[in-house]
């Protein structure tokens, strides 16, 4: 298990360098000078990702969190609510950069698509910590 965690922030670390290039080079290329929401983009998978699962290596490595079912199910809950939080980063950025105009259905529709991805990695969060509270007490 502490093998997928390693490659998991591996791929989260990789992952967080290519939006972050993206960022820069894009807004450079575009002549964009404001502000937007690539610019966290990238901070979000470097933390939420890449540390994340290096913190759970580290806990995995001294036998306080269980590799079980309920694990994979809250990690796999964790990730997509990452993924969808990063995705609704990027289009909203992609819009503050292209100066889009948008709709207030599609406006609404970004927000309330980060919104679940926000409220899918929060559930995904407690569910592990719950889970590293009981493995904890018991040891």
């Amino acid at each position: 298990m502490t093998k997928r965690y390693a490659n998991t922030a591996l791929i989260y670390a990789v992952t967080a360098m290519v939006c972050g290039v993206f960022y820069r080079e894009f807004t450079k290329f575009s002549a964009f000078t404001g502000k937007t929401t690539l610019a966290v983009l990238h901070t979000h998978y470097f933390l939420l990702g890449m540390f994340f699962f290096l913190a759970l290596l580290l806990l995995a490595k001294n036998g306080l969190l269980p590799g079980g079912r309920s694990t994979g199910r809250a990690l796999i809950l964790y990730q997509v609510g990452l993924n969808i939080t990063g995705l609704g980063l990027l289009l909203r950025g992609l819009a503050q950069v292209w100066g889009a105009e948008l709709s207030r259905g599609l406006d609404a529709s970004l927000s309330g698509a980060a919104g679940v991805g926000h409220i899918l990695l929060s559930a995904g969060l407690i569910l592990l910590l719950l889970q590293i509270r009981r493995e904890a007490a018991a040891a």
